[in-house]
């Protein structure tokens, strides 16, 4: 098997979809359904509202709130200085900051920011 997408059930799909298209970078043509789909490389990142799946599964779910220490979405760049160039730029930008740019003693440089549902972005480089 392989990781075809990531999804994100989420509040308010028009922020988070102008979040990861206009800030981020990834591309989508999302409508206004209460779905979006998001070109992300190898992999697709696809969001659902809450409300909407939880009436089409006909379940309630439990989501965390503020930064969500559940999981995180990663993001590869190509060197040290592509991740304090794109930490900059999105702090520049208003993105809040969870861990400003640092080399880690397994060779990465890594920072992380939070969406604003409070999803972790790792945003991260092995290449010197």
């Amino acid at each position: 098997m392989q990781i075809d997408c990531i999804g994100l059930f989420v509040n308010n799909m028009e922020a988070m979809v102008k979040f990861y298209r206009d800030v981020i970078g990834l591309k989508t043509n999302w409508n206004g359904d209460p779905n979006a789909d998001f070109e992300a490389g190898k992999c697709r990142l696809i969001m659902f509202g809450r409300k909407d799946f939880e009436n089409m599964v006909s379940k309630e779910f439990n989501y965390p709130k503020g930064l969500n220490g559940t999981m995180e979405i990663a993001f590869s760049l190509q060197s040290y200085d592509d991740v304090d160039k794109e930490y900059k730029r999105l702090i520049d930008l208003g993105v809040a900051s969870v861990f400003s740019p640092t080399t880690m003693p397994w060779g990465q440089r890594t920072c992380y920011v939070a969406d604003p549902e409070g999803n972790l972005l790792e945003i991260g480089s092995f290449g010197a």
